[in-house]
């Protein structure tokens, strides 16, 4: 089936001024994407929104939800399908770091970690999904990350790394049950991204110690995944899923 000619595509996590989430959502409205705004502040949340109607001409709402709490999820979706024009595509972008060492991992951190990167992407994919369904037609991107596949190695470690695997999993059964309607499911896996999940702004120093493990020649940038992201929820693009796009500057190959 064919995208219609207004499409929306849900971004969380889209608040941090140096986040992927914010990069994604002004690289899609520039390529004519509504956009609907998740992040945890609700002004904030608007605001972006604002701004990105104002950028680029399209239509944009912003929602304060926790991807944590189902009900505040379904908030966020209910707004988002009464103002926007057909949700089409969900970048599930929300999560945190966690650089803790196993031996010290405390059951409270442990939670903290999964509820959001997991559990969020769960939840806000689900509420998501069954507009999808009704519509036969979706993209889902979730991201992961090579700690998931390497077993940490980057700034993150245990908690982290066990919760991007997750994403991986729900990413390929999801996919299964979702095929038959149309619906594409896929995870992007990114390597060491300038951003400040990986612990604030990387210094040169840092940047060239991260690199010599890349058959690149530097880490990534948010444009990086956005660019992914946009190609995986693309109308050309449904023929693809199931799958993890490691966008990670060969890391998982050094």
């Amino acid at each position: 089936m064919d995208f219609p000619t207004e499409r929306t595509v849900i971004v969380t996590g889209a608040v941090s001024p140096r986040g992927i989430g914010r990069y994604t959502a002004s690289y899609l409205a520039e390529r004519g994407w509504n956009i609907g705004v998740i992040d945890v502040d609700h002004d904030s949340s608007v605001a972006v929104a604002e701004e990105l109607a104002t950028t680029y001409g399209v239509k944009a709402l912003g929602y304060g939800a926790n991807v944590t709490d189902p009900e505040s999820v379904d908030a966020a979706i209910t707004s988002f399908e009464a103002g926007l024009p057909q949700i089409v595509a969900l970048a599930n972008i929300a999560g945190v770091s966690s650089p803790v060492p196993y031996l010290e991992v405390t059951p409270s951190e442990w939670s903290r970690v999964m509820s959001i990167n997991l559990d969020g992407v769960h939840n806000v994919s689900q509420r998501v999904a069954r507009i999808l369904v009704a519509n036969r037609i979706g993209r889902i991107v979730n991201i992961s990350s090579v700690s998931a596949q390497r077993g940490g190695g980057t700034f993150s470690k245990t908690p982290y790394s066990a919760s991007k695997a997750g994403v991986i999993g729900l990413t390929r059964s999801v996919a299964r049950e979702l095929g038959e309607f149309n619906i594409t499911v896929n995870a992007i896996s990114p390597g060491p991204i300038d951003t400040d999940i990986m612990g604030g702004t990387l210094s040169d120093a840092r940047k060239d110690e991260l690199t010599q493990d890349l058959l690149t020649s530097r880490i990534g940038t948010p444009r990086d995944i956005a660019a992914a992201i946009h190609f995986l929820i693309g109308e050309e693009t449904g023929y693809i899923t199931g799958q993890t796009l490691n966008v990670d500057g060969g890391l998982y190959l050094h």
